[in-house]
């Protein structure tokens, strides 16, 4: 499975990128702002998005739609990662279409158990 994951903080897409490497079967890149992402897709397609909320130049509700189109893939799976009080975050995230929504930090036993699922779901591998 490949997963795209976009934050602006290192940290989090170490974490991120470390946590996919134990999940296993798992293809990670990461990009720091939605241009990047953009431009990423151009030449490697995901299995799912992982978007932050809030990045440099746009924000996840945003860039989800972007990226879908980009694709050509109306229906690629996504999650929104944000520090933001999930409460809040679930309702429009669900409207801008998003799959699902994690907090951060990421819990990354949830991250594992979640990817592990998506993966044997798609009989996808890296």
């Amino acid at each position: 499975m490949r997963v795209l994951y976009v934050d602006d903080d290192r940290v989090n897409a170490l974490l991120f990128v470390e946590t996919c490497r134990v999940a296993g079967g798992v293809d990670v890149e990461t990009a720091v702002t939605g241009a990047e992402a953009m431009d990423l897709v151009d030449s490697w397609v995901p299995d799912l998005l992982v978007i932050d909320l809030h990045l440099p130049d746009t924000d996840g509700y945003r860039l989800l739609p972007a990226l879908r189109q980009r694709l050509a893939a109306p229906h690629l799976p996504a999650i929104l990662c944000t520090a933001d009080e999930i409460a809040l975050v679930q309702a429009p995230a669900r409207a801008a279409g998003f799959d699902d929504c994690w907090t951060k930090p990421v819990e990354l036993q949830a991250v594992i158990d979640e990817l592990t699922r998506r993966n044997a779901s798609t009989g996808a591998a890296s």
